[in-house]
């Protein structure tokens, strides 16, 4: 079994079930081994790229691998994809997992399987990668739900340092109630405002409900004529981030032309700050992606007889 070096700090994304899942975990992981708190950061894709890897050493995941995490004694466990091979950092990747899952593995193999972390795992996995086969892949979205209707911190002060306590929550009531009250009316407005970007790709209009089910719907429906779907969303703290789906990989090679990253059906990007507002972001995203300006009338819709 491998040494594993001891973290100054855990590192992990802010944003969704996955970084939460696997920031936890290797807590989970780090309190086994080294018998005390090791602490926990979560950080979103923007501010992440601007925080310098001041520690001799740290666990890192749901991050891309890139050189500046090329340091002795630091673990990255990650599934997006890397250009850079490790010279001096451990890196674990499988851009067939998610990164709870990766980070699981670690755990088992020091005793630390558990049934219900199995299926909390399992959900993630699901969630994340949008495995839209799974017999769970409904249930898996009302997971990945609960980290964007409740903060990061927030659920986990509530789980008071048991992860497998996420398993079943109650909340998860209040996320399944929105998607079957939300989502059908979400869908029907949503049907009918897509707003044509390129050729490739179209933007979704979400005023309620689901973003990513109602564009899982969408895409599955064949309805629109664009393979990629796209949402945009004014955050406060980052500025308009654009959200990217497909169903044949072609959403990250968009997201990468965007200086953003994913993985090939479910990606996105942080828009300039410059871009402030949703049509600002729409004028951007043409300017950006088209090498010709994009002829209109081609999306619109057929004349009623």
């Amino acid at each position: 079994m491998d040494v594993l070096p001891r973290p100054e700090v855990i590192l992990t994304h802010e944003s969704d079930l996955d970084g939460f899942v696997a920031g936890h975990l290797l807590q989970l992981l780090a309190r086994h081994l080294f018998h005390s708190e090791i602490r926990l950061e979560a950080w979103n894709t923007q501010a992440w790229r601007q925080r310098a890897p001041k520690e001799r050493a740290a666990w890192v995941t749901d991050f891309s691998f890139e050189p500046r995490l090329d340091r002795t004694d630091w673990l990255v466990i990650d599934h997006h994809p890397t250009e850079h091979d490790p010279r001096q950092a451990r890196l674990i990747h499988d851009p067939g997992h998610s990164a709870a899952l990766l980070c699981y593995n670690l755990c088992r193999q020091h005793g630390l399987g558990t049934p219900a972390l199995d299926r909390l795992v399992d959900l993630t996995d699901v969630g994340d990668l949008f495995r839209e086969e799974s017999a769970d892949f409904a249930l898996a979205q009302d997971y990945a739900a609960l980290l964007k209707t409740y903060p990061f911190w927030n659920l986990s002060r509530l789980l008071e340092g048991d992860l497998s306590r996420l398993l079943d929550h109650p909340l998860l009531r209040v996320v399944q109630t929105r998607r079957e009250v939300e989502d059908p009316i979400g869908l029907a407005w949503s049907r009918t405002r897509i707003t044509p970007i390129t050729s490739e790709l179209g933007c979704v209009d979400v005023v309620v409900g689901n973003s990513n089910l109602i564009v899982h719907e969408l895409l599955r429906s064949g309805e629109p004529r664009f393979p990629v779907l796209g949402t945009l969303m004014k955050k406060a703290s980052t500025g308009v981030v654009l959200s990217l789906r497909s169903r044949s990989g072609e959403a990250l090679p968009i997201a990468q032309k965007l200086q953003g990253g994913g993985h090939p059906n479910a990606a996105g990007a942080t828009l300039p700050r410059s871009v402030q507002t949703i049509p600002d972001a729409i004028e951007y995203l043409r300017r950006v992606l088209n090498p010709q300006p994009l002829n209109l009338a081609a999306f619109a819709a057929p004349p009623e007889e």
